[in-house]
């Protein structure tokens, strides 16, 4: 499979997500934000995510408990997001941010994420 031209789907936290392959176990995806723009905070019901970052900068932000950090994002910075984990992330100004991510079980559809507050203002989508 290519890389789909396009995003096929908004994800929830107002990323871009060109769907790749699947499995029974788990999805495989690429997302996108744009230069400047900040997804919305969210967390998950059922699903845990890998993520490994090929190409622009940007931060993440996870909170789980008492735990929170926040992680530069750079070209081969590979991340988890656990489940139950709050989590937003923000491109730099200048640079979008790319990511492929593994979602593990598959992606089961509307209602999966679940907006929290984070720590920076969404960007409008």
């Amino acid at each position: 499979m290519q890389l789909p031209p396009a995003r096929t789907v908004l994800a929830p936290d107002g990323s871009d997500v060109r769907v790749l392959l699947g499995l029974a176990a788990g999805g495989l995806a690429h997302f996108e934000l744009p230069a400047g723009k900040v997804s919305a905070a969210d967390t998950h019901r059922t699903v845990e995510e890998i993520w490994y970052i090929i190409s622009g900068s940007g931060e993440m932000w996870r909170k789980q408990g008492a735990r929170e950090e926040t992680v530069p994002l750079r070209p081969g910075v590979c991340l988890t997001i656990p489940l139950g984990t709050h989590f937003q992330f923000r491109a730099d100004p200048a640079s979008s941010v790319a990511a492929i991510g593994v979602t593990m079980p598959p992606w089961p559809g509307e209602g999966e994420a679940v907006l929290v507050s984070g720590p920076w203002r969404p960007s409008q989508s």
